[in-house]
C-alpha cells in the first residue's frame, strides 16, 4: 500500500499533530509530502510555517489566503441562519473545515496528487467533516488518516516523536491543549479541561479579557446589515473579514463570547470544550434583533425550527450535502428584507441589544401603543379568543358529561 503512494497534499497547521504527521507521513510511505495550510484567521500562527514545514520534509507549502472567502462564503450563510449547536455552540470549527478540504482538494488535482491526509484524530468529529467534503469532490481520492493507523495513542506520545526528530512545537506535557483558531474563534479541548468539573484557567484565553478585568465603562456601538449580512460598524463599512475581525477585537476587549461547554460528538462521545467567539456572539445577538422587527411571525417560527437540524448538518460535516444547500436557499430567501441598524452595549461579558431599526420594520406603533388608537379594535379579540378556545371547550364539556353519567 505504501508503494502505491507517491504524493500526498496534508492540511498542515505547523501544531503538533500535524508536524508528527508530516514526518510519519514521509517514513511510513516513502513519499513526497505537500504541506497545505489556510491562513483563515491564526494570525502569529503562521509565522515561519514555510520553514518549518520543509525543515520537517515537505517538498513545498502552500500557505493560501482564504479569509474573506471564510467569512463571506462560510460564515456569513451560518449566522444569516443563526446556525448554533446545542443552544452554545457557534461552529466556529465546523465552518472551517470544508473550506480548507475543497482548497487541500484543488490542490490535490493541481500537484496530481495520490493521496490527502488529515491530522483529526479517530475519535473526533474533523475526521467526518474532512473526509465527506473530500468524497464529495472525488469519489475515488486516497485518504490517509494516521490517527486510524499509527502506533502513537497519545498526544504524549506525539510530544516524545517531536523532540525525538527535533521537530518544534508549542504544545508541551503541561499544557498539552488542542487548540483550533481562525477568525470566527479559538477551541480548547484537551488536558485538564477533559474533566469538566475543572474550570478553565485564565491564562489559557487567547481572544478575550476577563469579563473582572474588563472596562469598568461600556461601549456603545452600531452595526449595519444588508439583507442578513452585516455590512458596518459604527457607519464605517467593511469587507467581511475585516468586519469580523473588528468586532473580535470590540468583544474581546470586554470579554465577550467565551463559552465551556460538554457538547455532543457525531461519533457518538461526549466531549469538552471550551470556546472564545467575541465577533460571532455579538454578530448573532444583533442579527436576531434585527430580524425581530423585519421577520414576518410565521416565517420566523417556521425557520427557527430549522435551525437545531441547520446547525447538526453543519458541525456533522455537510456542508456540501444537498440537503445543507436546500436549507441555505429557504434561509436566504427568508434574509431579503433583513436590513437596518442595531444598537449594542458591551460590558464586562455581556452583549446587551439597545435599539434596533429598519425601513422595512414589520413593528408598527399605532398598533402595539397601549395609548389610544384607531387601528385596532380590541373587541375583535373576544370572537379571536372564542375560536381558538373552541377545542378546549368541546374537550371540557366531553369530560364532564363521562363524569356525570351513571355507572351501569
Amino acid at each position: 500500500m505504501a508503494k502505491q503512494v507517491k504524493k500526498v497534499v496534508l492540511a498542515y497547521s505547523g501544531g503538533l499533530d500535524t508536524s508528527v504527521i508530516l514526518k510519519w507521513l514521509i517514513e511510513t510511505y516513502q513519499c513526497e509530502v505537500v504541506a497545505f495550510s489556510a491562513d483563515i484567521g491564526q494570525g502569529e500562527e503562521l509565522d515561519h510555517l514555510d520553514e518549518k514545514a520543509r525543515n520537517t520534509g515537505a517538498v513545498k507549502i502552500y500557505i493560501d489566503d482564504l479569509k474573506e472567502e471564510f467569512v463571506r462564503d462560510f460564515v456569513f450563510p451560518a449566522f444569516r441562519a443563526n446556525a448554533i449547536y446545542e443552544g452554545q455552540y457557534l461552529l466556529g470549527t465546523s465552518l472551517a473545515r470544508p473550506l480548507i478540504a475543497k482548497r487541500q482538494m484543488e490542490i490535490a488535482r493541481m500537484e496530481h496528487a495520490d493521496a490527502v491526509s488529515h491530522g483529526a484524530t479517530g475519535k473526533g468529529n474533523d475526521q467526518v467533516r474532512f473526509e465527506l467534503t473530500y468524497f464529495a469532490f472525488d469519489p475515488n481520492i486516497k485518504i490517509i488518516a494516521p490517527w486510524r493507523e499509527w502506533d502513537l495513542t497519545s498526544r504524549t506520545a506525539l510530544i516524545d516523536f517531536a523532540e525525538k526528530h527535533k521537530i518544534p512545537v508549542q504544545a508541551t506535557k503541561q499544557k498539552p491543549y488542542s487548540t483550533d483558531r481562525n477568525l470566527l474563534h479559538i477551541s480548547y479541548e484537551g488536558g485538564i479541561l477533559e474533566d469538566p468539573w475543572n474550570h478553565p484557567p485564565e491564562d489559557m484565553f487567547v481572544l478575550t479579557v476577563s469579563p473582572k478585568t474588563a472596562p469598568d465603562e461600556p461601549e456603545i456601538m452600531e452595526i449595519t446589515f444588508k439583507e442578513g449580512n452585516p455590512v458596518a460598524i459604527n457607519d464605517h463599512y467593511l469587507a467581511p473579514a475585516n468586519l469580523l475581525a473588528e468586532l473580535n477585537k470590540l468583544g474581546g476587549r470586554h470579554g465577550i463570547g467565551r463559552c465551556d461547554l460538554v457538547e455532543n460528538r457525531f461519533v457518538g462521545m461526549k466531549s469538552r470544550g471550551v470556546y472564545e467567539t467575541p465577533g460571532g456572539t455579538i454578530l448573532r445577538s444583533a442579527h436576531m434583533a434585527l430580524e425581530s422587527i423585519t421577520l414576518d411571525r410565521e416565517v420566523m417560527h417556521l425557520r427557527d425550527s430549522l435551525i437545531p437540524r441547520y446547525a447538526e448538518m453543519i458541525y456533522y460535516g455537510f456542508w456540501f450535502a444537498p440537503e445543507r444547500e436546500l436549507l441555505q436557499n429557504l434561509i436566504d430567501d427568508t434574509q431579503k428584507n433583513v436590513s437596518g441598524v442595531v444598537r449594542l452595549e458591551l460590558y464586562k461579558g455581556n452583549c446587551r441589544v439597545l435599539g434596533r431599526k429598519s425601513d422595512n420594520s414589520l413593528y408598527n406603533v399605532d398598533f402595539a401603543t397601549f395609548e389610544d388608537d384607531s387601528v385596532y379594535r380590541q373587541h375583535d379579540a373576544e370572537g379571536f379568543i372564542r375560536l381558538n378556545a373552541l377545542r378546549l371547550r368541546i374537550r371540557k364539556l366531553l369530560h364532564d358529561r363521562s363524569k356525570s353519567m351513571p355507572l351501569t
